[in-house]
This record gives structure tokens, sequence and C-alpha cells, in this order.
């Protein structure tokens, strides 16, 4: 009676037991966790789709009622969130499955005169100048090594971020990539279960 005074007398009826994943009074939307195909009425079997959010992708499992859209993770992308963003690589982590691609500085030779040319990484005292220069500077531990293509991709641990700047950068597991040309020539010269403090530059 209160619905029927409320709608002005004119309606106070209640839609009970919504088929097709609908919800609402008059079961006129889809219910949490799916959303809706506009290409068909309300009343068709099909007019609610899953959201089928990724489990890892995601940081939830309720998407965009009208695009289907996926709350996505830092890094991650795609409608369900199964995928990762340009300039990022697939981690093994839950919590961050996609980390930022990064890369140390590279001197600029021609590579026709000087095959490797001079190296940039330093093993002198770090200096105010070089540091407020870079991107980034952490410290790492180099645990894995594969190549791909022309890059080798280092697995690291980041143990502290001493500067940011405009990268997203976390302590934990990271990729730094660096190109084969510049491993061949040892610049910079990285081994397995060693510590570096790294400084570089981003895309």
């Amino acid at each position: 009676m209160e619905l029927y005074i409320l709608s002005g007398e004119t309606s106070g009826g209640v839609c009970l037991n919504c088929r097709h994943n609908t919800a609402g009074r008059h079961c006129h939307y889809c219910k949490e966790g799916y959303y809706r195909d506009v290409s068909k009425p309300i009343t068709h079997r099909k007019a609610c789709k899953a959201c089928d959010c990724h489990p890892v992708g995601s940081s939830g499992l309720t998407c965009n009622q009208t695009n289907g859209q996926c709350p996505c993770k830092d890094g991650v992308t795609g409608t369900t969130c199964n995928r990762c963003a340009k300039g990022y690589f697939q981690s093994r982590s839950t919590v961050a499955p996609c980390i930022k691609v990064f890369k140390t500085d590279k001197s600029k030779h021609d590579s026709k005169t000087d095959k490797c040319g001079k190296c940039p990484a330093s093993r002198k005292r770090l200096n105010l100048k070089k540091y407020c220069k870079r991107d980034y500077a952490i410290q790492a531990d180099i645990i894995s090594r594969e190549t791909v293509g022309d890059w080798v991709r280092f697995g690291i641990h980041v143990r502290h971020v001493f500067k940011a700047g405009p990268i997203k950068l976390r302590t934990g597991p990271q990729s730094l990539w660096i190109s084969q040309a510049e491993v061949s020539c040892s610049c910079p010269k990285l081994r397995l279960k060693h510590s570096y403090l790294i400084l570089g530059e981003k895309f």
C-alpha cells in the first residue's frame, strides 16, 4: 500500500524472482556481476552478460553495467583486465600482476665506428649532479636473466627506491630490460645474486 501511495496511486507492484540475472523493482536492470547487452530487450534471456572479471588482474568482480569494463589493477588493461598494458610486463605476483618495464641509461654512440663505445655505467662514486639527471635510482638484487629477441630481461628484486620520478616503482619483484648489444659489451656488467645501485631513465 505504501508503494501504491508513493507512486501517485498508479502502481504498487514489485516483481519477485527476477529471471535471467535481472534485478530491481520491475526486473528492469542487470544484477551485480552482470552488465546490459543493449542490443537485446531486458526480457531477453541473454540481455544480461556476466562481467567475467579476471580474478587476478581486476580489483573487483563488479563491472560497469553499461560497457562491462572491469576495475583493473595498476598496469593491467582489457575489458576483463586480462592482459598487461603497454610498458608493463607480466609478473608472478597476484598483488601486482603487471609490473613496469624500465631500462638502464645507455650511451648514444655510432655502432658503425665503435661497436661498444664508452660504457655509461660507472663504478665511480655517485655525485649529486648524476643523481639529479636520472629519472630513477634503486638498489636491487639480480635474481634471473632471460633473452627476449634483441633484449635481455633481468629479473630483479628492488630493495630500496631512492628516487622514482615519473615511474611507478615499488620494492619487490620488477623487470630490468637492457639491449642485447649493451649486454654483449658488458655494459653494464650485471651478475646474478649480486646487489647494485641502478640509475636510469624512463622510455
